[in-house]
């Protein structure tokens, strides 16, 4: 870390306020080479914790710096390791809750630009997204958090983090989301709340039940081992994996287990079609969170609505 960058960033967390030039001046110090260093990376937590006014311009600047130095600075990049998630969590929870609303905004841009997250982040950044929809409270960058009911700000943050690429599911919602969204339901059912939260719990959950995400991510040990093999085949290995599958049909089965590659997989297809239906397990969960409050709230009502409607049936019974 340059002495400068040091300064600058120790002067904001003592004063407690930033201008528009200092944070230009910290853009032009701390990526002056292209990247951030741990200590530069440390610097800004503690210039963020000393802000007592942080504008939209600081907001932006301390989530798009620190989450490029998180996503990018292991090999391979955008992939998070245990090491790197755990420090966030250690850096972010001194007082066992997210302390600013630049910090949630942090978590939910780490989870939409890396392409896997270790579990333990993925489990934190959804309780903290959950806590600061039920009871924060302050100015985000892009609205407010409310602490009754669910407004479009939050409905927002719920989305992305849900749907981000680092998800449990990218691109789907995983069993433990859609039970998130129903706590969430069942905690603000009689505030006034936004009115996409209604679409984004029915169509969360249904997605859960009935839709197809294919492959899971490659974990981190995962893409730093095919990052390896590709490394050792030199600048070569596009060609080389279109030769060896021209020539050699048995190529598949042969590095199938490192690349993730099946001869008999079956097809997109199919695959979708199978997630479309609901399992007696799925069935069994979806029936046992209806009943817990032995009354079905109108939420509840349009969920089983839509996958009446999507698959023809509710619980393995016909309908219509």
């Amino acid at each position: 870390m340059s002495m400068e960058f040091g300064n600058l960033a120790g002067s904001i967390a003592g004063d407690g306020r930033i201008t528009a030039e200092e944070i230009l001046e910290l853009r032009r110090l701390g990526w002056a080479d292209g990247k951030m260093d741990p200590e530069e990376a440390e610097s800004l937590f503690l210039a963020n914790d000393g802000c007592a006014a942080p504008t939209s311009e600081w907001c932006d600047f301390f989530v798009e710096a620190l989450s490029t130095f998180i996503v990018n600075t292991v090999e391979p990049k955008g992939y998070v390791d245990d090491e790197m998630g755990d420090e966030l969590i250690s850096r972010i929870d001194r007082d066992g809750r997210v302390g600013s609303m630049a910090e949630l905004e942090l978590l939910v841009k780490v989870s939409e630009l890396a392409l896997n997250l270790p579990d333990r982040l993925k489990a934190y950044a959804l309780k903290q997204i959950e806590e600061a929809v039920l009871h924060g409270d302050g100015p985000t960058r892009h609205g407010e958090l409310t602490p009754k009911g669910i407004n479009e700000t939050e409905c927002t943050l719920l989305r992305r983090l849900i749907f981000a690429s680092g998800s449990d599911r990218p691109a789907e919602v995983s069993r433990r989301e859609a039970e998130m969204l129903f706590r969430i339901k069942d905690e603000t059912l009689y505030e006034v709340n936004a009115k996409d939260w209604e679409k984004l719990f029915v169509q969360g959950v249904a997605n859960y039940l009935l839709g197809f995400s294919g492959h899971e991510p490659l974990s981190h040990d995962r893409a730093a081992e095919l990052e390896r093999f590709m490394n050792r085949q030199g600048a070569g290995i596009g060609g080389f994996l279109g030769r060896m599958f021209t020539s050699r049909p048995d190529f598949a089965g042969a590095f199938g287990s490192l690349l993730d590659i099946s001869p008999h997989a079956p097809g997109i297809e199919e695959e979708a079609e199978a997630a479309a239906e609901l399992t007696e397990e799925e069935s069994h969960w979806l029936a046992d969170l209806l009943e817990a409050d032995e009354e079905l709230d109108p939420l509840e009502k349009a969920l089983i609505a839509f996958i009446a409607e999507e698959t023809g049936e509710v619980f393995g019974v016909k309908v219509g």
